[in-house]
C-alpha cells in the first residue's frame, strides 16, 4: 500500500479550491430556488449526477457489484442521503446562505461526536473536546441569533437536521459492511436512490415550477455535472494522495466562504452573532481535525 502524503502546495490549492465550490454552490442553490422548488430541484441535480457518476465509473471500469451485506446498507444510506438533502435545500430556501452553512458545514463536529460514541479508536482527546465544545456553542449561537430578517428558525432547524444527516451517512461508512465499496460507488447509489425518491417527493411540497429561466437551468447544470458529478470524483482523488485527517481539516473553510459569498453575492445582512458563530465553529472543526485521537481504553 502506497503511504498517503501530508498536504503539499497542489493538495492546499484544490482543497481551498474545492472549499470555495461547495461554498458557491450554496449560493447557486439558493438562487436556482427562484426557478424550481427546492426538492424538486435537488433530485433533478441527483438524476444529472447519477449519469456524470456512471459515465466515470464505467470509464474507469470501476465494478458496479456490491457484497451482499452491503446491499441493505447502500440503500440505508440512499434514503438518509436522500431526507439529508431535502432539508438542506428547504432550509436554503427558508433562511440565509450564511446562516445555513453555518450550520449545515458543523458536521464533522456530529460525526466526531458519534466515533467517540461508537468507534473504541477515535476517542476524542482533551483539546479536540474543546474543539467540539465550541463548534456546538457556535451552532447554537447562530440558532438563537435573530438579528438578521431573512432568518427563519424552521430554516435553521432544517440545516441542522441536513448535518446530522450528512454525519449519518459519513458514519454508516466507517460502521456498515458500506467499508468494502468504492466511495464514488456509493456516491451513485446515493443519487440513483435519492434521484427517484425526491422526484415522487417533489410535488408534496407544492408546485414544481417557479418562473424558470435559462439561469436557474444553468444552476441546476452546474449542481448536478460540477459539483456533485465531477467536483466530488476529484475530491475522492485527492482523498486517495493525501492523508484523510489532512484533506478533512480543510471543510472549515467552506463555512468561511459561505457567509462572505452570502455577504457579497446575495447582499445578505450578517450580523454579529453570525460572525461570532462562525469564528467558534470554524476553530472547533480546526481543532477536531488537527489534534490527534486519543486511543482508547
Amino acid at each position: 500500500m502506497v503511504e498517503k502524503r501530508a498536504i503539499d502546495l497542489f493538495g492546499a490549492t484544490t482543497l481551498t479550491g474545492f472549499a470555495l465550490l461547495l461554498s458557491f454552490n450554496q449560493v447557486v442553490i439558493k438562487l436556482t430556488a427562484a426557478g424550481f422548488a427546492p426538492v424538486f430541484q435537488a433530485g433533478l441535480r441527483s438524476a444529472l449526477a447519477a449519469v456524470v457518476l456512471l459515465i466515470w465509473i464505467r470509464a474507469r471500469g470501476i465494478s458496479l457489484q456490491l457484497p451482499a451485506s452491503a446491499a441493505g446498507w447502500a440503500l440505508v444510506s440512499g434514503l438518509i442521503f436522500t431526507f439529508q438533502f431535502v432539508a438542506l435545500y428547504i432550509a436554503l430556501d427558508l433562511t440565509t446562505v450564511s446562516r445555513a452553512s453555518v450550520i449545515f458545514y458543523s458536521m464533522p463536529v456530529w460525526l466526531g461526536l458519534a466515533a467517540h460514541l461508537w468507534l473504541p479508536g477515535e476517542r476524542l482527546s482533551g483539546a479536540r473536546l474543546v474543539g467540539m465544545a465550541l463548534a456546538m456553542a457556535g451552532v447554537a449561537l447562530a440558532m438563537l441569533d435573530r438579528s438578521s430578517g431573512q432568518a427563519s428558525l424552521w430554516g435553521d432547524l432544517l440545516a441542522l437536521v441536513a448535518a446530522l444527516g450528512w454525519a449519518c451517512v459519513a458514519l454508516l461508512t466507517r460502521v456498515t459492511p458500506l467499508t468494502a465499496v468504492q466511495p464514488s460507488v456509493q456516491l451513485l447509489f446515493q443519487a440513483v436512490i435519492s434521484a427517484p425518491v425526491m422526484l415522487v417527493l417533489a410535488p408534496f411540497f407544492g408546485d414544481l415550477w417557479r418562473e424558470p429561466q435559462p439561469i436557474h437551468l444553468a444552476g441546476l447544470l452546474f449542481q448536478g455535472v460540477c459539483v456533485m458529478g465531477l467536483g466530488f470524483v476529484f475530491w475522492l482523488h485527492l482523498l486517495s494522495i493525501y492523508r484523510a485527517s489532512s484533506v478533512a481539516s480543510f471543510s472549515f473553510l467552506s463555512p468561511v466562504f459561505s457567509v462572505a459569498l452570502g455577504w457579497l453575492l446575495l447582499d445578505e445582512h450578517v450580523g454579529p452573532g453570525v460572525w461570532g458563530a462562525l469564528a467558534l465553529v470554524a476553530v472547533g472543526i480546526v481543532l477536531i481535525n488537527r489534534m490527534p485521537a486519543r486511543p482508547a481504553g
